[in-house]
């Protein structure tokens, strides 16, 4: 079951004898500053790396070199709609690692959402969880694009730019999931060793 935007009800876990998963005081306090500074570092990072932006690149590969007012406004609309696609599609990613083991809360802090299970998860498995939509919506479309051009390299770039972006704290916590011991178990925050 999925309870959107609802905390997921209280566990009879105890989870006196788990670790927090980030361990640190200091890191778990200032953990968003660290994911917000990441976040615009990626988002600015093709301008800074190119001379150029992605939303720049597009109108270009879409022959759009001279556009009106409201061309543009339709450009950027449905640009903003396909971004809102690409966020539900890496959502559906985090979704079907773990939607047959339990509930599934959905919920949200400032810009991010978060998904969270009742159910413990091995390091592997949560490990995927935190992953899979970095790998399917950020270095596939970056190597298919390696054999495309013009307009639909563009796109897959920009999949591959949006999808970094609103991944930063999926990217972080990836490699502190990696830096975990190989026989972990992850439930809410916590961890420990089977």
């Amino acid at each position: 079951m999925i309870l959107w935007f609802k905390n997921l009800p209280a566990t009879d876990i105890d989870f006196s004898s788990w670790i927090p998963f980030i361990r640190k005081p200091w890191f778990r306090t200032h953990y968003m500053k660290f994911v917000y500074l990441l976040m615009i570092s990626i988002a600015l990072a093709p301008g800074l790396v190119f001379g150029d932006d992605l939303i720049s690149q597009l109108i270009t590969a879409n022959n759009q070199v001279s556009i009106s007012t409201s061309s543009s406004v339709v450009f950027y609309i449905t640009l903003i709609l396909f971004s809102a696609c690409i966020f539900v599609i890496h959502e559906f990613f985090h979704i079907i690692v773990i939607y047959k083991l339990g509930d599934i809360s959905l919920t949200f802090s400032g810009i991010f959402f978060w998904l969270n299970t009742d159910t413990p998860l091995s390091k592997k498995r949560f490990w995927l969880f935190m992953s899979l939509p970095f790998m399917m919506l950020s270095i596939v479309p970056a190597f298919a694009s390696i054999g495309m051009s013009g307009f639909m390299k563009s796109l897959m770039l920009y999949i591959c730019w949006f999808n970094i972006v609103i991944s930063s704290s999926d990217i972080i916590n990836s490699f502190l999931i990696l830096i975990k011991p190989k026989n972990s178990i992850f439930c809410r925050g916590y961890y420990r060793l089977q």
